[in-house]
This record gives C-alpha cells, structure tokens and sequence, in this order.
C-alpha cells in the first residue's frame, strides 16, 4: 500500500465536525469542582448528540461514575476517559480484509446504498489488493443502473485491471458466474463484486442477493467469502439502519465506512460497532486512489474526542 502520510490529518480534519461539537456540548458543563450525577446525566446526554449511541454513552458514564464521581474534573480528563473507552469498543472490530481464501479466487461482495462510495471503494480496495501484489478481478454485478457499469469500467482501465461485465438490467447472477469461473481459469486471487443497492424494494435485492449466492455456492460452496457494507459516514444514524437492513438481506461480515474527510459524522462507527460488533476493515478519507486506509481504533477515538 502507497505511504500517504496525509490521510490521518483528513481523517483528523474530516472528523473535527464531530469532535468540535463533542467539545461545545461538553465544554460548558465542566463547571463545577466535582463530578456529580447531575453532571453525569449531562455529560451523557452530550455523548449521544454525536452519534456515539446510548450504549456507548452509557458506558462512558459508568467509567466516569467509577473512577472520578465526587471527584475534580477538567476537559483533558473527560478527553482522556472518552478516548480510552472508544479505543475498547473499537479495538476488537478493527481488522484488516485478508486474502487466504483456498481455492482461489476470493470472491468479495461490495454492497451499499446508491451515493454511498461503493463503486470508488471497490477501485480503492482492488488498488490496495493490486499493490499487496495479488491479482484482482472486478464484476460489474450492478445491472439495474447502466451508470454503475459504466462507472466500475473506468475504474477498472483506470487501474488496469479486468472487469467482466454484462447488459443493463441483465441478470447480476450471471455476470458474477462469468466472472468466477474466468478469474478460477486465469489464477486471480481476489474477485470484487459490485452488487445493487436498491433498498427501497428490499425483496427485489433480497431475492438477486440470494441467486447470487446460490450459483457462487454452486462453483465454490465457500464462497462468498466477504460480504462488505460501505456507509457512509455523512448519514450519521441512518447508518446503523442500512446495517440491520443488509444484515437481513445480504449477510454482512465486516464494514467500510467512506468520507470521513469530509462533513463526516464519525461517532456512528463507534455506535455501529457497539451495537453490531461486525469487523471494520477500512476508513475512505478522501477521493484519491491512496485514501481508503485500513481502519485504526485509536486514530478515530483521538479524533472524535478531541485529544489531538
């Protein structure tokens, strides 16, 4: 993976909406010389106003009222608490996408919502696979949008790698068994599927979803063997809705949150993984080739509370 030591500070300045509104909220209520259970219920209510959960503001709660009630307390200590308590939520989610799938290919299914940064992530992911030197292969599983083919066709001359492809509004089962069975012939290690995201008729998705999975089951019964979510971090909570929605259809086994560079709203991560514990494998912190990152628990609980 290409150095771009630039992408935490996008993550930092991507974030700064979320950590200055967690900074104006709790700022004013560090008034007074101990820590108290009014103060407490205060500071909670603050905690989930940023979209880190009631879970997780609870638990936030819990550890102040354990190791400072009745005690002094200043915004570095608040910092330090917070960061330490989304660092414990997010650590055991943060894990990397491997390739150990055998027989080759691994076959990774890409789903979201249109809008969501799917088709740029799918481009990012391949390009991040490309530089681990595994081969990679891309199937243009969207049908029901002739704009998502196009799209997955530029990213893939762009990067340089084979895409298989089908008509708009053919059949997306197809097009992924084309692909299968020509990366298996020609040796790819990693085949990225884009698939539709038409939630607004969850039971055309559901039902493409599992024809999809029925003819890869068919030529590998692993497969498929990642079924990746990408949210996008400027929905806030309307993120942990698309996760219980394509849990339910698709079977999700790890996320990919994009444009945390942006007005990003960060703290539903921590609330995603709270609520879900899926894997995170990933973070897009901006619209270059280099900015989806792997995800880091301790970058993004230093920068939602604020300590850097």
């Amino acid at each position: 993976m290409s150095d771009n030591p630039g992408w935490r500070d996008k993550l930092l300045g991507g974030l700064k909406k979320t950590s200055s509104k967690l900074s104006e909220n709790l700022t004013g209520l560090i008034t007074k010389g101990k820590l108290d259970a009014e103060m407490l219920d205060e500071i909670e209510e603050a905690l989930i106003v940023t979209d880190l959960g009631p879970a997780t503001a609870a638990q936030i709660r819990d550890k102040l009222a354990a190791t400072r009630f009745d005690k002094g307390i200043d915004m570095a200590d608040l910092r330090e608490v917070v960061e330490e308590e989304l660092t414990q939520i997010l650590t055991p989610v943060a894990k990397p996408l491997e390739i150990d799938a055998f027989p080759r290919p691994q076959v990774i299914l890409v789903i979201g919502v249109n809008g969501s940064g799917k088709t740029t992530t799918i481009a990012k992911l391949a390009h991040n696979f490309l530089e681990q030197d595994y081969g990679v292969m891309l199937a243009a599983g969207d049908t029901f949008r002739a704009a998502a083919i196009g799209q997955l066709k530029v990213w893939a001359d762009r990067i340089g790698v084979p895409i298989v492809t089908g008509p708009e509004g053919g059949d997306a089962a197809g097009v992924v068994f084309d692909a299968v069975k020509k990366a298996t012939a020609e040796g790819i290690d990693v085949l990225i599927v884009d698939t539709a995201g038409r939630l607004q008729n969850k039971r055309e998705l559901m039902d493409e979803l599992a024809k999809i999975r029925r003819v890869l089951g068919r030529l590998n019964p692993a497969a498929p063997h990642d079924v990746v979510l990408v949210l996008d971090a400027t929905t806030g909570q309307n993120a942990l809705s698309q996760i219980e929605i394509f849990k339910e259809v698709a079977g999700v086994t790890g996320l990919v949150m994009t444009k945390l560079d942006g007005s990003a709203r960060g703290g539903v991560l921590v609330a995603a993984a709270k609520q879900f514990g899926l894997p995170i494998h990933a973070i897009g912190v901006g619209e270059t080739i280099n900015d989806l990152r792997p995800f880091d628990a301790r970058d993004l609980a230093v920068a939602i509370a604020g300590s850097a």
